[in-house]
């Protein structure tokens, strides 16, 4: 048994890595400041109530409890947002990863698994997406993730700190059990909000643009079940606990599926009708965007369990049918 510090564990992805943990037979603690996270997401771990970004209450957390790592997944991560209030996204992402880690390296503590984002690659030169492709952010929001990794880099060298950064492409799903989803507010991805129109919370969904070179024309994206995100982690810790160099891996199906196809996927799961407005293309919006994920599939033998569109939209439909009214 290990004991975890689960930096954000009270949102999305960060509570599906605590149900993981906590089954797996390890001592949980997450810490959080819960602006966007839910308490009532965390089961089976202790809460602390704490902002990162305070040096002071990271340091006095550190001193008196020992942690084997830490797992960070308490950012900001709306990427138009991040365009109109830039400081929010370096105060937290960035300042506040900073603060976390001097805290780490002045306890001890280094085993860290970061997560990050495909964002860092910007418009792809090529696709699909290996690790070593350019990294050119075009928002704050990847431009922040980036800056982290870079530290990350100078801490391992200065510090000996070892770490895992897992850059996502289109964390999707929800928990099968469905104890867990997604509850952004507001909901900015792409299959809570068709499956909120086919539950009739939302009126439409809308399509950005129909013109792409694509087979139907609407953008192709890479959709990893939560899940199988989280089992990523968890072998990205025993990676770092059986004492291997820092690592970078990216976390995709390696399959697109363009906007049409989650659109009638959902039709077809949810068995329902549901309004489609078109829009015209959004900035910065690419054609494709898939993963090349061989190296976390052959350095941390990670092999998705749900990699099939069907799944991920029955398993995220679940949880929207718990958010209506009864």
């Amino acid at each position: 048994m290990r004991k975890v510090f689960v930096v954000g564990g009270g949102g999305y992805i960060g509570s599906h890595m605590v149900k993981q943990l906590v089954q797996a037979g390890h001592q949980v603690v997450v810490g959080d400041n819960f602006s966007t996270g839910f308490r009532d997401a965390i089961s089976g771990a202790s809460i602390i109530e704490v902002d990162i970004g305070d040096q002071g209450a990271l340091d006095d957390l550190f001193s008196t409890q020992e942690f084997d790592a830490v797992i960070h997944f308490a950012s900001f991560i709306q990427v138009g947002e991040s365009v109109l209030d830039p400081a929010k996204y370096y105060g937290n992402n960035l300042a506040a990863s900073l603060a976390l880690l001097r805290a780490m390296v002045k306890a001890g503590i280094l085993n860290f698994v970061f997560s990050s984002t495909a964002a860092v690659y910007g418009n792809p030169v090529y696709v699909p997406i290996d690790e070593e492709h350019p990294k050119a952010p075009i928002n704050p929001y990847g431009l922040s993730k980036w800056m982290v990794e870079q530290i990350l880099r100078d801490f391992e060298r200065a510090y000996g700190l070892k770490s895992a950064v897992l850059r996502y492409f289109n964390a999707a799903g929800a928990d099968p059990e469905g104890c867990l989803g997604e509850r952004h507010e507001p909901e900015t991805h792409l299959i809570p909000l068709i499956l909120q129109a086919a539950s009739g919370r939302r009126k439409a969904i809308t399509v950005f643009g129909r013109d792409y070179d694509t087979p139907d024309g609407t953008c192709i994206r890479d959709y990893v079940h939560v899940t199988d995100l989280v089992q990523a982690h968890a072998r990205a810790l025993d990676y770092l606990w059986a004492g291997n160099d820092s690592a970078v891996f990216n976390l995709g199906n390696g399959a697109g599926f363009s906007v049409q196809e989650v659109i009638e996927t959902a039709r077809r799961v949810t068995g329902r009708e549901f309004a489609v407005s078109e829009a015209p293309r959004r900035s910065g919006d690419p054609a494709r965007l898939v993963a090349d994920s061989r190296r976390a599939r052959e350095t941390l033998g990670w092999r998705p369990i749900y990699p099939d569109l069907e799944t991920i939209i029955k398993h995220a439909w679940q949880w929207e049918l718990r958010a209506l009214p009864k």
